[in-house]
């Protein structure tokens, strides 16, 4: 014969575990599933519309060939630019010092390529410009390129 405490009655389990742990975390409710699943669906439609336009617009790159000295106040820079055949670029072109400090600079614009230039189909084309220095110059560099808006 088992003896039972009268004291000590058992309590459901669920009633144990919330007691222990905190009560059962309420479900979303049907507005917050819909008010979430708008906002996903909101920023997926944002990302696809920055995706789009931005591969869409046109791209430019550069690449370095050299540089060669005039005389103290001149370079002669050579480098490339590959873009759109249709797109016009300004590329930036500096010379420094041997203390890196920029003792030239300019703006070079590239207009429209010929398509029936080159083996790429006319995307990339040699460039050479003068560049006037404050100083004798021990390097030139292409700082930069990018596409010229055709609206503006």
């Amino acid at each position: 014969m088992t003896s039972e405490d009268p004291s000590a009655t058992a309590l459901p389990a669920t009633t144990s575990l919330a007691n222990r742990y905190g009560s059962q975390k309420r479900a979303f409710g049907g507005k917050t599933k819909r008010n979430v699943l708008i906002a996903v669906l909101l920023v997926v439609v944002a990302l696809l519309f920055w995706v789009t336009t931005s591969s869409s617009q046109s791209s430019v790159s550069f690449k370095d060939i050299g540089y060669s000295a005039t005389d103290a106040t001149q370079l002669a820079v050579d480098f490339q630019v590959t873009k759109n055949p249709d797109a016009t670029a300004k590329c930036a072109v500096k010379a420094m010092d041997s203390g890196f400090g920029v003792v030239g600079w300019k703006v070079v614009q590239i207009g429209p390529n010929d398509p029936k230039d080159g083996a790429d189909g006319g995307r990339t084309t040699a460039q050479r410009t003068i560049l006037r220095t404050e100083s004798a110059a021990v390097s030139a560099v292409v700082d930069n390129c990018w596409i010229v808006d055709s609206n503006k």
